[in-house]
């Protein structure tokens, strides 16, 4: 479960990043006891899409989505039963369509992440699938220069 606390815009660093409280559900544990690898990388992309939904006007989410071309994951430390999940998300460079995205996914206080995903993300055309470039009504959606 995804709570989000902070409106999203200017995200372009973890200290300005969209931040959200995630609860690990029973069924995000492995048989080690810990939440699974491929756990991580759906909390990135449910923040990454969140983050999109939440500062984007409706017309604009609903003429474009992003799809992912490319995710990068570092894992450092285990997220166990019990534990909370701090999570945050941030914009890098833009490029054409691409946009690349940052996730740091953590406990509450901890001093380094759990783990933490680079993205490439792609925008495309809801109706014609073809990738669109990244504009300035994007960035000005998400309140960041490019």
């Amino acid at each position: 479960m995804i709570n989000h606390e902070k409106n999203g815009r200017g995200a372009v660093s973890f200290d300005t990043a969209f931040t959200s409280e995630i609860t690990p559900g029973a069924d995000d544990f492995d048989e080690l006891g810990h939440v699974n690898n491929a756990v991580y990388l759906r909390w990135a992309q449910e923040m990454a899409v969140r983050h999109w939904t939440l500062v984007a006007p409706e017309q604009m989410i609903n003429s474009r989505i992003w799809v992912v071309l490319r995710h990068e994951i570092d894992y450092r430390d285990p997220i166990l039963p019990g534990d909370r999940v701090e999570g945050r998300t941030w914009l890098g460079r833009a490029a054409g369509p691409r946009f690349e995205r940052f996730v740091d996914l953590r406990k509450p206080g901890a001093r380094r992440a759990a783990a933490s995903v680079t993205s490439d993300w792609c925008m495309l055309d809801t109706q014609t699938r073809r990738p669109l470039r990244v504009g300035r009504d994007v960035l000005n959606a998400f309140g960041v220069e490019g």
